[in-house]
């Protein structure tokens, strides 16, 4: 199958790209993806955040039941 990403390929890709929505549709694009993957890492670091907290209250419960 070769290497997917490849050079020859992400020039491909991007010609496509450029063809299918035009030179002043492409910023819009790039700045959507980057609000979205903006927001998932945003998402991500508040559900580890909670996880945190969550495993943080469970053994301070866990010392105060042993005291």
């Amino acid at each position: 199958m070769g290497d997917l990403f490849a050079p020859q390929h992400l020039i491909l890709i991007l010609l496509i790209v450029l063809l299918m929505f035009g030179g002043k549709k492409i910023p819009e694009l790039m700045r959507g993806l980057g609000k979205g993957i903006r927001e998932f890492k945003d998402a991500k670091d508040n559900v580890k955040k909670e996880i945190e907290e969550h495993v943080t209250d469970e053994s301070s419960t866990k010392n105060d039941s042993k005291s």
